[in-house]
């Protein structure tokens, strides 16, 4: 596919008039539900202050707070070109449901199991074009609250484009709005929403290598639940070692 023909399948995500609208759902709309129905606190935002370009913005995933929490939380210097991957099956399934998801979320299409491969190639494009995504490795709500380990698509996608990947924690929103619930429980449930420092890919790091690094840095945070974790793996070599760097596709199917 062309460059002109990549941007023209994308061109929503570039639209000012789009980003207008959506600026004002977020902040009028969006914003109000979720932080008068949670108690919010914020912490990290320093790590992210000076990030610039495309990058990818990874959170663990436990409830349909998270991504409500993600865009209202985060810093707008973060959210204002963001893209965020969502569950083909679920919210475009219909059209008021994608329509919604589309203006509150900037959202894009990712089929989750086998056929990946068009979606993947979305998010090459985004990114190659400098737009940011915000995407939950897991892949799926966590029924317990308990942190799953990521799959590699996320850290595919960073390894493959040289690009920063933004570690964020979020704590209590499991609590706060369980999978089967449609709004958030009652008394303002508090919950946090812990930004990392920027993970970025080593020279020669193989993608189990850095997957796992993104799994550890989230779980870490979220167990300790604050974003001013102790960062020892950056000081330690890839078990990768001194090996040629694979193919920087892998993982991208």
């Amino acid at each position: 596919m062309s460059t002109r023909d990549e941007r023209k399948r994308t061109s929503r995500y570039h639209s000012a008039v789009h980003r207008w609208a959506r600026y004002i759902a977020q902040r009028f709309i969006l914003r109000p539900i979720v932080f008068s129905n949670v108690r919010v606190t914020v912490e990290g935002e320093r790590h992210v202050a000076d990030l610039d370009g495309p990058f990818i913005v990874v959170a663990n995933h436990s409830s349909h707070l998270d991504a409500p929490l993600c865009i209202t939380a985060l810093p707008y210097s973060v959210t204002k070109h963001v893209a965020t991957a969502v569950a083909a099956d679920y919210f475009y399934r219909s059209t008021w449901r994608s329509s919604l998801t589309s203006l509150f979320f900037n959202s894009y299409p990712v089929e989750r199991g086998k056929a990946r491969g068009k979606s993947s190639g979305l998010s090459v494009s985004l990114l190659r074009q400098g737009v940011p995504l915000l995407i939950f490795p897991e892949g799926t709500r966590s029924r317990t609250g308990e942190m799953a380990d990521f799959t590699p698509g996320a850290a595919a996608l960073g390894r493959a484009l040289r690009v920063p990947i933004v570690p964020v924690a979020l704590v209590g929103a499991h609590d706060a709005m369980p999978p089967g619930t449609f709004w958030p429980k009652t008394g303002r449930m508090p919950v946090k929403v812990l930004i990392g420092k920027p993970v970025r890919v080593r020279p020669r790091e193989a993608l189990a290598d850095l997957n796992a690094r993104l799994t550890a840095r989230v779980r870490a945070m979220h167990t300790m639940q604050t974003s001013y974790v102790l960062v020892t793996d950056d000081d330690r070599p890839s078990s990768s070692g001194e090996s040629e760097l694979p193919d920087a596709q892998e993982g991208i199917s």
